[in-house]
């Protein structure tokens, strides 16, 4: 016997057809002897009604109002999975976020999770009941319904697998695993069966949007197996493992001390919309790169690869980072306003980059892998703009247009191409 979290995203709740599809995989592992317990996203779409129903209301409203109204999606569909289970002789109760309590800080909208109180949760569990939990929400410290934000629900799942010991956590959603790269681009990429917390966390910073970053995290720093399955999947055909062998479905996201052969190169993954931005002749002292980047995170603008290049006297520095395109503009007017924070001679910039990365946890004991990948675009004819590294993980900055031919490129040189496609 299991003790799972299962996590149903939008599509996956989209109707209570899809409701009832998705109740049978919750009805399989409870047939199995497993104790579980479901976390639910609202109906695809719903949120981003609410939301703009909320907007259409007030451009100035009170963010504690807007949670009120935006946490309903998902008490809609925790009490419609928990009539479907009801009906298919499962014992099952839903609970909002301040029933478990899921315990956050006061950010409405953008809430983060502090304490979940498991006592409850437990005791339904070790009873054979399912509870049914929504996502994306808690209770703040002064008693208010809070929302998580961005990538809610998958961490709402990874928290309350934490809070009960769950074995595994696992994320159904619409594909059915992890890829070595997007398939619409590269129709040979795999589905990989194991990839670590570190790899998943990089993947989902470079721009894979299969797990949510904080999910990653949270997962990684609580040490909670995830699996990615789809909800699609027939929920009474043999479970199968991507391996072949009898198993969960799916990819399993989990500490790097589990798999036992490390591949060099992992995956692929591609990030359109990049704009870059070049500050020429700043004056060099201490603190004006604080001084830069404060200037555009004031902004709210998130900058990701940045490049220094130090002049030979050491009077001045060129300093090169990226935007998303759609806060080229913004970025541009703040640097030019800066109010004297710092100085420079001149600032040139353009919209249209992508950054292609290769990421691999074992990339850490070979050398060369980023020479190789280099050489595998100038093969192509692909001109690099910008490097950045980690320990695993090696980008480049490049045109656009070249953006599906460099993934296709560097997805057959690591060797990740399925054999049989």
């Amino acid at each position: 016997m299991a003790r799972i979290v299962v996590k149903f995203g939008g599509t996956s709740m989209a109707s209570v057809e899809r409701i009832r599809h998705s109740a049978r995989h919750i009805k399989r592992e409870v047939e199995a002897g497993n104790e579980v317990a479901v976390v639910v996203s609202a109906m695809s779409g719903k949120t981003n009604e609410l939301v703009g129903w909320v907007n259409e209301a007030s451009k100035f409203h009170d963010a504690r109002e807007y949670d009120a109204v935006v946490a309903s999606g998902e008490q809609v569909t925790a009490g419609l999975m928990a009539i479907v289970l009801s009906e298919m002789g499962i014992q099952s109760r839903s609970f909002a976020g301040w029933q478990v309590p899921i315990h956050t800080d006061d950010a409405h909208g953008a809430a983060r999770i502090v304490d979940i109180d498991p006592t409850e949760l437990d005791k339904r569990m070790k009873a054979g009941w399912v509870p049914v939990i929504t996502g994306f929400q808690g209770i703040s410290p002064q008693g208010r319904v809070t929302t998580l934000g961005r990538g809610g629900s998958d961490t709402s799942a990874v928290a309350v697998a934490a809070a009960v010991g769950a074995d595994r956590c696992d994320i159904y959603t619409d594909v059915d695993g992890v890829y070595t790269t997007d398939p619409r681009i590269v129709p040979k990429a795999q589905r990989m069966t194991r990839v670590s917390f570190e790899e998943m966390l990089e993947m989902a910073s470079l721009g894979a949007k299969v797990l949510m970053i904080r999910s990653v995290e949270m997962a990684m720093a609580h040490k909670v197996r995830l699996t990615v399955r789809s909800s699609f999947d027939d929920p009474d055909a043999p479970q199968i493992a991507p391996d072949g062998t009898p198993g969960v479905p799916g990819t399993l996201v989990c500490d790097e001390d589990e798999i036992m052969e490390k591949q060099i190169v992992s995956g692929v993954t591609l990030a359109k919309a990049e704009a870059k931005i070049t500050l020429r002749d700043v004056k060099d002292s201490p603190g004006v790169a604080a001084a830069i980047f404060g200037t555009l995170a004031d902004k709210g603008i998130i900058v990701d690869m940045i490049v220094q290049n130090i002049a030979d006297d050491g009077a001045t520095t060129d300093i090169t980072f990226t935007v998303p395109d759609s806060e080229y503009d913004k970025a541009v007017k703040a640097l030019e306003d800066n109010g004297g924070r710092f100085e420079y001679a001149r600032l040139s910039g353009s919209r249209g980059g992508a950054k292609v990365s290769v990421v691999g946890v074992g990339m850490r004991s070979h050398a060369g892998v980023a020479a190789s990948m280099f050489k595998a675009l100038a093969d192509k004819g692909i001109n690099i703009q910008l490097i950045t590294t980690s320990e695993i993980k090696t980008s480049v900055l490049i045109d656009e247009e070249y953006a599906e031919l460099a993934v296709r490129a560097l997805h057959t040189y690591y060797g990740l191409d399925r054999q049989d496609a």
